[in-house]
């Protein structure tokens, strides 16, 4: 039996980190117009599927507050159902350490795992290409996690150039706090017309995130965390928040000194950043096993 069928093999559903993020403009859709760089992380999310002859998508570990139709990953399989005309189903077990609502593209990241493990086991065949696609139609994260690697991102986050960014340890803080995403698109003090920069702007240093100030002007929690983390390296938000995360070269021992310094009780954890995303690596491995097994 090779992995791909193996019950209740787990599939990594990996985190991100906008490592800039500028709003250059808004298009005739209403949707806004960015450019911002993704860093994929070796923490995140763990989903199993076990198929299912009857059709029917069954989530067994919901969220709380989201209901079980309206989850990502339960999404993802609808759509990937109905468009590759499958009559399987699927059993979809979550293991979630990504909190919701950080920047962090739990979501995201669930829903392209689903994509892309799905059209394995149900044998749909679609392209990378295909399935970064129909990403676009769950959330505008989504195909950053079905291509499976660190990028340059323009348009609404869709247009992606891979990227080989250097070795980096993230601290990620998550404080308890909930910016949604539509209110601060809304928020008067964003700035939605920021001109445009370049590849070689961000390797001399961009790492502006047009959300950091209407963060910190409506959450005192976050303003704090900043000024707390100014001594160890440079506090950023990571999409429109709430996570703030710091940067640190691999063997900087302020990245330890900076954890301890923070409050017990608010949440965080150390990540490696990734170029190539482990789930792309787990499925690359899970072709050849398959491959000699037949």
């Amino acid at each position: 039996m090779d992995v791909l069928t193996t019950p209740k093999t787990w599939w990594p559903a990996p985190a991100k980190l906008n490592l800039m993020l500028r709003i250059t403009g808004q298009r005739a859709d209403g949707y806004h117009q960015l450019q911002t760089v993704f860093q994929l992380l070796d923490y995140g999310d763990r989903l199993a599927f076990e198929l299912r002859d009857d059709g029917q998508i069954v989530k067994h570990t919901p969220l709380h507050g989201v209901a079980a139709s309206d989850g990502l990953s339960t999404r993802a399989a609808q759509l990937l159902q109905q468009t590759c005309h499958t009559c399987l189903g699927v059993d979809i077990y979550l293991e979630k350490h990504i909190p919701l609502g950080g920047g962090l593209g739990g979501g995201s990241s669930d829903a392209a795992t689903t994509l892309l493990v799905l059209n394995r086991l149900w044998g749909c065949h679609l392209s990378i290409d295909a399935l970064a696609e129909l990403g676009t139609h769950l959330g505008a994260d989504v195909p950053v996690f079905v291509r499976g690697h660190s990028a340059w991102a323009e348009g609404v986050g869709d247009q992606l150039t891979p990227m080989t960014l250097p070795a980096t340890r993230y601290l990620v803080v998550c404080p308890p706090v909930h910016l949604s995403t539509a209110s601060m698109f809304a928020d008067p003090l964003l700035v939605r017309d920021q001109p445009p920069v370049t590849f070689e702007d961000f390797q001399h240093g961009e790492r502006s995130n047009a959300f950091t100030p209407v963060a910190r002007a409506r959450s005192t929690e976050i303003d704090a965390l900043f000024r707390l983390l100014a001594p160890y390296a440079t506090p950023q938000l990571t999409g429109s928040g709430a996570a703030v995360f710091c940067a640190f070269a691999p063997d900087d021992p302020a990245l330890e000194i900076a954890a301890r310094a923070l409050p017990k009780n608010l949440s965080h954890f150390i990540a490696q950043g990734l170029n190539c995303s482990p789930l792309h690596a787990m499925l690359a491995g899970a072709a050849l096993d398959q491959a000699s097994f037949q």
